[in-house]
């Protein structure tokens, strides 16, 4: 949340902290960061793609230290995965991948604000005072 609103013309941002990116790939030739990049246009992010991190036992540490993270209310951390620990312990081949949100697209090529805006059933979802009221209601039953 940087840079972000700063850039206008189409761009890659690359190389992201690997404590921003657990389940990246660490960099092959520079510390500390990963095998990653965004692309950013006119402030928005349209792609983000990254080489799989499939060594287990690195994985299972950068999830420990997400542990933490949670543990000081970090709500973007990610929690501990056992299962998919164990399963890079059975070999997973080098892997990378990106993925293009076809709403952020849309709102792009739209011009929109809000993602409300282009999601087919926008209306279908709950408002956000209608979220706090079921919490509330949730949280009373206890």
């Amino acid at each position: 949340h940087f840079i972000e609103d700063t850039i206008v013309s189409p761009a890659f941002v690359t190389e992201h902290p690997e404590v921003m990116s657990p389940l990246a790939k660490y960099h092959r030739s520079k510390s500390e960061v990963t095998e990653r990049f965004e692309l950013f246009v006119a402030g928005k992010e349209l792609a983000n793609a990254y080489t799989e991190l499939n060594n287990p036992k690195v994985q299972r540490e950068r999830f420990l230290a997400q542990s933490i993270d949670i543990d000081a209310g970090d709500d973007e951390a990610m929690e501990y995965d056992k299962d998919f620990c164990t399963a890079l312990e059975y070999a997973l081949p080098p892997t990378g991948g990106w993925g293009l949100g076809i709403d952020r697209l849309c709102m792009f090529l739209t011009d929109s604000n809000q993602i409300k805006e282009v999601l087919l059933f926008p209306q279908m979802k709950p408002e956000d005072n209608q979220l706090l009221q079921k919490r509330k209601g949730d949280d009373s039953q206890k």
